[in-house]
């Protein structure tokens, strides 16, 4: 039994992770800033701690505390990018990680597993797109780097850090929610062109990626948490129009988006076509064969 820190606890991918391992039998503290979580109600050996976790703290104290740190703190990026909110989209990452870190104990053998974003590589159209390529230009890019470099001084701690450059995860709520209700309307179809990447990961497979990292304490590294079944927007969008019975060839036109969102829009715009070189040399099986299988199985009924 492990006792494992989650912070960002309260959002989607948060609470999924939390009762993966509290199913397992861990012992989870959750931080977040909400003042309750639900699980605190389901499960005996879950902990919340209401927290900022941009400010130092009393919460540091289950940073010292804990075997695994599973660093999820974020502002969402799915709001439109004043330069105030892309300051605190940058502080919400940049700050959490850097005092997470601080609050780590040397020689303890911890462990963080801390989050990233194939957006590190930016608009790299086709290339394809390992854990061994250089990072692009934007906003996204400089948080994403500025993030992981914070995150690697726990090596300084002895700790193993092991970073989820993550693609967009697909569950029954999350970007996948925002996406729905277009394609409900009968007005659903690819963003701009469709010909950009669309890096993707069914949920599922980030909780058994993430509990191998967790179980296997020795493996650190970047790792590309995507899909190996690569498509693009367009094929994307006609399989969610497919698995929903409703047509998909409504285009969002790319100068539409980037009136409409801005910056975020042209980072919607942007193609990766990021493959898990590492998770696959570890051995690691995904779930899914396909986008079209991964959407079934969440929204099939």
């Amino acid at each position: 039994m492990k006792k494992i820190l989650i912070t960002g606890a309260s959002g989607f991918v948060g609470t999924r992770l939390a009762r993966y391992f509290l199913s397992d039998q861990h012992r989870v503290v959750g931080t977040g800033t909400s003042e309750e979580h639900p699980l605190s109600r389901e499960y005996e050996n879950f902990l919340w701690v209401s927290a900022d976790t941009t400010q130092e703290g009393d919460w540091q104290e289950q940073v010292r505390q804990s075997d695994v740190i599973i660093n999820l703190a974020g502002r969402n990026i799915f709001k439109y990018w004043t330069k105030n909110y892309k300051q605190a989209i940058y502080d919400s990452r940049i700050l959490t990680t850097r005092n997470i870190v601080n609050a780590m104990e040397p020689g303890n053998s911890q462990k963080i597993v801390t989050t990233s974003a194939v957006g590190i590589y930016g608009d790299a159209k086709d290339r394809v797109l390992t854990e061994k390529s250089h990072p692009g230009q934007g906003f996204l890019a400089k948080v994403c780097t500025d993030w992981e470099a914070e995150a690697v001084k726990a090596r300084e701690k002895d700790a193993t850090v092991a970073i989820m450059r993550l693609g967009i995860v697909l569950g029954e709520k999350g970007a996948l929610s925002l996406m729905l209700p277009a394609f409900k309307l009968f007005v659903g179809g690819p963003v701009g062109n469709g010909n950009q990447w669309f890096p993707w990961i069914h949920a599922r497979d980030l909780e058994a990626a993430v509990g191998m990292l967790v179980e296997n304490t020795e493996l650190g590294g970047v790792f590309n948490f995507t899909d190996p079944s690569l498509v693009r927007q367009r094929q994307f969008a006609r399989s969610l129009g497919r698995v929903l019975h409703r047509p998909a060839f409504m285009p969002a036109p790319a100068f539409a988006v980037k009136a409409l969102m801005g910056e975020l829009g042209e980072a919607l715009l942007q193609s990766q076509r990021a493959v898990p070189e590492h998770l696959l040399d570890l051995g690691y099986s995904f779930l899914f064969p396909g986008i079209d299988s991964a959407l079934d199985d969440i929204l099939g009924k």
